[in-house]
């Protein structure tokens, strides 16, 4: 039985035979250079010895990394995913993502929590995923938001599984960044939005609140852990 191909590769023309011509030119003239430099060396008389050297140490050095760096140039191409060619039946395995802070006033904790959203509603099966926040400051403002961002997941997740939204920060999806994603939609959608605008506007509000207390920001440095 044949397998069906996960992904389609292509070479990007013209752009192949474009980089592969200014590649052999370009290298023609390296090793015109590098030849100029080293017969000079020993036909010429009057040529300072170390600092002709050093200079054509360092034209052999940037040589040796221009070449290195031709392979991407040599060969470009692009590639497409297939996903409806994944067969059905194969079970995921399981995901664990680790999202670390430390200080909320170096991370901004409505940034800390974006993120943490962000995670718990990646395209994935939500029995094999498990999303983990590692404050290693203790800080009340992170506990306090933590819970918040929970209570916000339960209206977030759905409303991105039902409408397939791509921006699944909502940070960025109700910042002018995501301003594609809501046109040619229903009238129907734009109510959504706004509900759940309103509920993240919400979240937001009582995070920035919370935290604009210096007493809630403050880094415990020797304290006991604690599992939640």
């Amino acid at each position: 039985m044949a397998t069906l191909s996960l992904h389609t590769c292509r070479v990007q023309q013209p752009h192949a035979t474009i980089n592969r011509i200014h590649i052999f030119l370009h290298f023609t003239a390296i090793l015109f250079l590098l030849y100029y430099r080293t017969t000079r060396l020993f036909l010429e008389k009057n040529v300072p010895t170390l600092a002709w050297s050093l200079i054509s140490t360092s034209e052999l050095i940037l040589t040796i990394i221009w070449i290195l760096i031709q392979a991407f140039r040599w060969h470009p191409v692009s590639r497409s995913a297939i996903p409806e060619n994944i067969p059905g039946g194969i079970e995921l395995p399981g995901l664990d993502v680790f999202v670390c802070t430390l200080d909320p006033k170096k991370e901004p904790t409505i940034e800390v929590m974006n993120t943490v959203l962000s995670a718990l509603a990646l395209d994935y099966p939500p029995e094999n995923l498990s999303v983990y926040l590692s404050d290693d400051g203790g800080s009340y403002i992170t506990l306090y938001a933590i819970k918040e961002a929970c209570s916000f997941a339960k209206s977030w997740l759905p409303f991105c599984k039902i409408y397939g939204i791509k921006s699944r920060c909502p940070g960025a999806y109700f910042s002018s960044f995501a301003d594609d994603e809501l046109l040619l939609c229903s009238d129907e959608f734009r109510i959504e939005v706004e509900k759940i605008k309103a509920k993240y506007d919400e979240f937001k509000g009582k995070v920035e609140k919370v935290g604009g207390e210096d007493e809630n920001n403050k880094v415990v440095p020797d304290r006991p852990p604690r599992v939640e």
